[in-house]
């Protein structure tokens, strides 16, 4: 099973799922950005990889625009070189909407991100014979006011769901790509990790998240990131 049928199964299963309030709007670009996202599955997604990136889940200038993780617009188009037809999530909200790559919004997870992975290796195809960044859940969650809701704070029977299906797509996305080593970016796709992948043989660590909202991040979150990936024995 590659990394295209992974992920159709995954966004099959999700549209069964249902949220109650606070959430009033749920994203899945797996379903309206499919085009490029299978486009960075067949382009950058073959097997194997030494490391495994896992983000927690789309920010919505970011994957929710693009369906590429951490998915910042510019670079996705300019450097990754992934263009394509996105839709409109069902039920969109008037203050996220999605304009796909006319988007002029940036997301800054994503900039620092694939920010410092340009940066260490000039040129993506460098990056990607060695590494893969995934997300953990597919979904961007909206409150009724147009606010973020992250998985972790999801009712429990409604999070608990979630993450069964979840897991199985990261197991299956790691007996695919077999890694040596799965890196959460932040503590929730940490934990994730760990608990989904129990049994196997790969590492499981953790880089700091870089988020705007993390007063750490805005201190030098490259500088941390790379203290941390060195500290886990990889070489970045």
């Amino acid at each position: 099973m590659d990394l295209v049928q992974i992920t159709e199964e995954l966004a099959t299963e999700l549209e069964t799922l249902t949220f109650a309030s606070p959430v009033a709007h749920v994203y899945n670009p797996l379903v309206y950005a499919r085009e490029p996202h299978r486009e960075y599955l067949r382009r950058y997604g073959g097997a194997p990889k030494e490391v495994v990136i896992v983000g927690m889940n789309p920010g919505p200038w970011g994957m929710a625009q693009t369906g590429v993780p951490f998915g910042e617009i510019e670079t996705v188009k300019g450097w990754l070189g992934i263009n394509g037809a996105v839709g409109k999530p069902a039920g969109e909200h008037p203050k996220k909407r999605v304009e796909g790559f006319s988007c002029r919004r940036s997301e800054v997870s994503g900039r620092r991100l694939w920010g410092l992975i340009r940066e260490r290796f000039g040129e993506p195809e460098r990056f990607f014979a060695r590494f893969f960044v995934a997300n953990y859940c597919p979904l961007l969650f909206l409150t009724a006011e147009g606010g973020n809701i992250t998985p972790d704070k999801l009712r429990t029977a409604e999070r608990e769901r979630l993450h069964a299906v979840c897991d199985r797509a990261l197991r299956r996305t790691v007996e695919h790509l077999r890694p040596g080593a799965v890196i959460g970016v932040g503590g929730f796709a940490a934990e994730r990790c760990r608990e989904a992948l129990v049994g196997f043989d790969v590492r499981v660590g953790r880089i700091i998240h870089p988020s705007p909202a993390s007063p750490a991040a805005n201190r030098d979150w490259a500088g941390t990131a790379l203290r941390q990936l060195h500290e886990l024995g990889i070489a970045f």
